[in-house]
């Protein structure tokens, strides 16, 4: 069996909690003769705070450039509010991001037929979505310089947040999406914000040229970030992936979200390029549900979006497509048979806490294993 060395970084919250979990499964897989994982763990967000002062450590950093790959609980809380700018939690992310340039950040939106009425939209408009978007995460207006807040005297201040994309930036992250397209249904939407934004002209300008220069077979169009949102709510199952910056990709991730019934049930995935010398690439999975400080302790929390992000990091990272495949069935299966955490039951079956919904997916998944 192949080993892989995994970082477990299960920061604040509900990360340790849901990261028990997901090592449930690694350690089923690794029963089952699929592959080893050897795994280390560190600090991250607001735990690396208290111990360190900073978000993350340049130890644990260390430790993250030499993993395989990386899995991510949760950071922040109201408990850090108060620390510097420079040291809250959420830089720990942003550090690991930029350091090991994690340029591209996948978000699949998938509605199980299970929970299609836990949708906010009509079961109709969500039954059988499958949306794809790639996020540009190591650019834009999240890291553009200057950033500041500049005190103007008589009592006015002015913030300071500047938008900045290259032409490189757009055109590798415009790559991941048209490569995903080619194996889901050949079809990308480019957004950005073109009518007003500098950087959305740019943006639409690369991706043209890039699209008629390498991806001719791939269907492109273009939506302004706006009109995609209304769309989004409108009618969903019309887009497949979707490529976009790093601050629109923020807000209509998490509106694609909602679609499919919880925050809770959604993995990611943050890729960098592949090395081609190993044919490795630095990869960080995370949930997207944050670290949802009101339940934190409760053992409610829902594990399914961390257990789909480590099958997003079997697939990506290690090529075990079919082992990936079973887990998601797994997850599948016991939403069928009713089983709901808190956040999705919606009137509907019993309330499982963490870990039985954990143990039940195990139950599935060896079945699937055989």
């Amino acid at each position: 069996m192949t080993t892989y060395k995994l970082l477990l970084l299960p920061g604040d919250g509900i990360g340790p909690e849901v990261m028990t979990e997901v090592q449930k499964v690694a350690d089923l897989l690794g029963q089952a003769g699929i592959a080893q994982f050897e795994t280390e763990q560190g600090l991250v967000g607001g735990a690396a705070y208290d111990a360190h002062g900073k978000a993350i450590s340049d130890a644990d950093m260390d430790l993250a450039q030499a993993a395989d790959a990386i899995l991510l609980g949760a950071v922040g809380g109201p408990k850090w509010d108060g620390v510097p700018y420079e040291v809250r939690p959420e830089s720990g992310l942003f550090r690991l991001r930029k350091d090991l340039t994690l340029f591209a950040n996948l978000r699949p939106a998938m509605c199980y037929p299970a929970l299609a009425d836990a949708s906010s939209l009509k079961r109709e408009l969500v039954e059988g979505l499958d949306i794809m978007i790639v996020r540009e995460l190591t650019g834009g207006i999240y890291f553009g310089e200057p950033k500041e807040i500049i005190d103007l005297g008589n009592g006015q201040k002015r913030g300071i947040d500047t938008q900045i994309y290259d032409t490189y930036e757009i055109e590798r992250v415009g790559r991941v999406a048209f490569e995903m397209a080619r194996k889901r249904t050949n079809r990308v939407t480019s957004s950005e914000k073109r009518n007003v934004m500098k950087t959305g002209v740019l943006w639409k300008e690369v991706i043209t040229a890039l699209h008629q220069r390498e991806y001719a077979d791939v269907a492109l169009d273009h939506q302004l970030a706006d009109s995609l949102g209304m769309q989004l709510v409108r009618q969903p199952k019309q887009f497949d992936v979707i490529v976009t910056d790093n601050l629109f990709g923020d807000i209509l991730s998490d509106v694609v979200a909602m679609l499919t019934g919880s925050i809770g049930m959604l993995p990611s995935a943050s890729l960098g390029e592949v090395d081609p010398k190993t044919g490795k690439r630095p990869a960080l999975y995370e949930p997207v549900h944050g670290s949802a400080p009101d339940i934190t302790g409760k053992g409610i929390a829902n594990p399914i979006a961390m257990i789909n992000s480590f099958a997003m990091c079997l697939r990506y990272s290690f090529g075990l497509g079919e082992a990936a495949d079973q887990v998601e069935m797994a997850i599948a299966n016991v939403l069928a048979a009713g089983l709901r955490t808190a956040d999705i039951r919606h009137g509907i079956g019993a309330i499982a806490s963490t870990a039985q919904m954990s143990a039940a997916i195990l139950v599935e998944l060896k079945k699937l294993l055989g």
